[in-house]
């Protein structure tokens, strides 16, 4: 997949492409399937695919104190428009000036640039100034200007509406597997293994220590995780903690994960965690010996729940 970084005056005139537009934050299962949708109508006509696409995130220029806390990297977005079949992702510099260009404006240089035969987007979907754009303005536009408009509801298994809204607070609320139910697939957090205090060792529990690359964290609890990483015997389980450390007096927060029976150095590795299911909320105990009594009752429960659910 080809990747532009162009602003909108400066990308090459190329097209005609079938083209389908967004935030796509999360790459939930209703902006797969409005991807998918794209790729297969651009091969039944036999032309490319093309995705376009903002970074950073519009509230952070418009409205940075209403920003939300990303689902995903750009990486990952990146990599998930490849696997539905895009062959091009415009990935266009967002900025103020960028923000205060009219639809017709925005339209305008879309076509110059792709010269798109078909546009696929949400329905709820909004661009130009003060988003004064709507699926409304795609279709007038579409029919002045020889292509054809596609607008998609994008609805979740339960009928509601699907938002990468509604998947941040599932994950505000610990619910790890109504997000997953919205995402498509698991929520995961990626990020290089780093060096901690040590606690978990001293536990006789030792764990390794993510810094983590996404902005929106799970609510503080123990996790069941599916580790990821390209050392060792992976993937395999895992067993996170996301807070704050309350039995201590409270520390800065941390993504740590215990891995029954590995054995290893991860110091600087890459590791992803694909939360599947949550055993608790965050606690604080009573000294030492009941934080390690409730992890070893976590740790049981948590493999409990991996044989259950992923083996076999």
């Amino acid at each position: 997949m080809e990747v532009w970084r162009h602003k909108l005056e400066a990308a090459p005139a190329v097209g005609p492409y079938v083209v389908t537009l967004g935030n796509f934050d999360g790459v939930h299962r209703g902006h797969r399937e409005l991807l998918e949708r794209a790729a297969e109508r651009a091969r039944e006509q036999h032309l490319p695919a093309a995705v376009v696409t903002f970074d950073p995130h519009p509230t952070v220029v418009v409205a940075p104190e209403r920003k939300p806390l990303l689902l995903m990297t750009l990486t990952q977005r990146l990599a998930e428009f490849q696997s539905t079949g895009m062959d091009l992702a415009w990935v266009i510099p967002f900025s103020r000036s960028f923000s205060e260009l009219s639809p017709g404006a925005f339209l305008h240089a879309l076509k110059r640039a792709l010269s798109p035969a078909e546009l696929h987007v949400g329905k709820a979907f909004g661009f130009g100034r003060n988003r004064s754009g709507d699926f409304h303005t795609l279709e007038a536009w579409g029919q002045q200007s020889n292509c054809v408009v596609f607008t998609h509801a994008l609805k979740a298994p339960d009928g509601g509406r699907l938002s990468s809204t509604r998947i941040r607070q599932a994950l505000d609320a610990g619910d790890v597997s109504q997000a997953a139910e919205l995402l498509g697939h698991s929520y995961a957090l990626t990020g290089i293994v780093v060096e901690g205090e040590r606690r978990g060792r001293h536990l006789g529990f030792p764990t390794a220590n993510l810094r983590w690359e996404q902005e929106q964290l799970p609510g503080h609890g123990v996790y069941v995780t599916e580790v990821h990483s390209r050392y060792g015997s992976f993937p395999r389980l895992g067993l996170t903690n996301i807070g704050e450390k309350p039995t201590f007096c409270g520390q800065a927060l941390s993504v740590e994960t215990f891995l029954p029976d590995f054995e290893g150095d991860l110091y600087g590795a890459s590791l992803e965690l694909r939360f599947l299911h949550r055993i608790r909320g965050e606690r604080r105990f009573e000294g030492m010996d009941a934080l390690r009594s409730q992890i070893a009752s976590d740790v049981a429960e948590g493999q409990a729940w991996w044989d259950n659910h992923c083996l076999g």
